[in-house]
């Protein structure tokens, strides 16, 4: 408790001391006293992602423009709406620089996010058995599954299906002994619910080329939905640094999604960078700065994660799927139908906050609560959670 409190002491001293903030309006600099409280922020990850929402009809993102000291070189701006209710940034791709980025954003002294909610709205591969390019997904379950042991595939023992293996584990299909805290996060189900029917009010973009390529999937019953056109999807996304293409490793982390969520993820979606970003979001929580429970996360889909019958895991990595286009507009066309659902809803819904059904955090417990997935809290007596570094030259060793 006391530390606490002396962090929020030293955030209002650093708040009170910043006594002008520096902000940018239609290209002339001017100066504020008072902290932005956005009702939602969105959070980008690359160029196309962001520029999806600049110029747009429904609100002006671009009105006022804050330099955040942290954030990507690349993406040194936190842009709002003139009233401040609405916010964008972009953190770079890549876990290292969302985490860097989002702590970032939480802890300057510029914005007030404690009622905010944060709509990560990015593009993503996906598996066609589940979903197919320009669909837009909502998960519930953020699953860090490269997050494993690794053998090279051509040396990997004969009897393992892949050659990734849970940290503390013998062989893969063993739920891992050995636990970081960022393998899996679980989001607010209720406030998934209530974004999933406001973006299905959206008409989503399609393209022919997207189209053409899409029916090669259709030889492939497992693959039906592939071959369709896009839509609202309900699953959940998988986190890796490694952009990975093909049958053998997307089975892999499917499973790994099973496994590490005890059978209750839905593998869908591949990215680069939710459980960076989570993380960040559940220490700010953590530390009062956020709420957990106002965070969504969407991720349209661009290409596939495995080949099509006939085709080889090289040919659809390198093969462009004619996804991008649509998956980059529907960030837009679906992202808004959210954001506007929220507003409209401010006063009576949004404001006090959408009440979670389930389990919310990290697979640690680390901001109360009882996972639902793994071994349980470690915060809690007695801790089911002991084992670290369970394979370290060639012993176990419990703490």
């Amino acid at each position: 408790m006391k530390i606490f409190l002396l962090s929020n002491l030293l955030w209002l001293a650093v708040l009170a001391s910043a006594s002008t903030i520096l902000q940018e309006r239609n290209g002339q600099s001017t100066v504020t006293t008072k902290q932005i409280s956005p009702q939602v922020v969105i959070i980008s990850m690359f160029d196309s992602e962001g520029d999806v929402w600049y110029n747009i009809p429904e609100f002006n993102i671009l009105a006022q423009n804050f330099t955040v000291p942290g954030l990507s070189p690349l993406f040194p701006d936190v842009h709002c709406t003139r009233d401040g209710l609405i916010c964008q940034l972009t953190t770079g791709e890549a876990e290292i620089n969302a985490a860097t980025t989002i702590t970032s954003l939480v802890h300057s002294p510029i914005f007030n996010l404690a009622t905010t909610y944060f709509l990560i709205a990015g593009i993503a591969g996906a598996s066609p058995k589940l979903a197919t390019t320009g669909s837009v997904t909502f998960a519930r379950y953020a699953v860090q599954v490269a997050l494993q042991y690794e053998f090279d595939a051509r040396e990997m023992p004969s009897n393992f299906p892949t050659g990734y293996v849970p940290q503390g584990s013998f062989a893969p299909g063993q739920y891992p002994a050995e636990l970081y805290g960022t393998e899996v996060f679980e989001v607010n189900d209720a406030l998934r619910k209530l974004a999933v029917s406001f973006a299905k009010q959206a008409k989503l973009n399609d393209t022919l080329d997207a189209q053409k390529y899409r029916a090669n999937y259709a030889s492939n019953k497992a693959f039906a939905i592939g071959a369709e056109g896009p839509s609202v999807v309900e699953c959940d996304t998988a986190t890796s640094d490694v952009y990975w293409s093909g049958v053998l490793l997307g089975e892999a982390f499917e499973n790994t999604t099973t496994l590490f969520t005890n059978g209750t993820g839905v593998y869908c979606t591949t990215q680069q960078e939710d459980n960076a970003t989570l993380e960040s979001l559940m220490r700010a929580s953590k530390a009062g700065l956020v709420d957990f429970s106002r965070i969504i996360i969407m991720r349209t889909v661009s290409d596939f994660d495995r080949q099509f019958p006939g085709q080889s895991a090289a040919d659809n990595l390198f093969t462009d799927p004619g996804g991008f286009t649509p998956s980059i507009l529907n960030i837009h066309l679906a992202g808004v139908k959210v954001i506007q659902g929220i507003q409209k809803e401010w006063s009576t819904t949004f404001k006090q906050g959408v009440k979670p059904t389930n389990y919310i955090g990290d697979i640690l417990g680390s901001i109360g609560g009882t996972p639902d997935f793994g071994p349980g809290s470690v915060f809690q007596k007695p801790a089911k959670f002991k084992s670290f570094r369970t394979l370290r030259r060639g012993g176990r060793k419990l703490l």
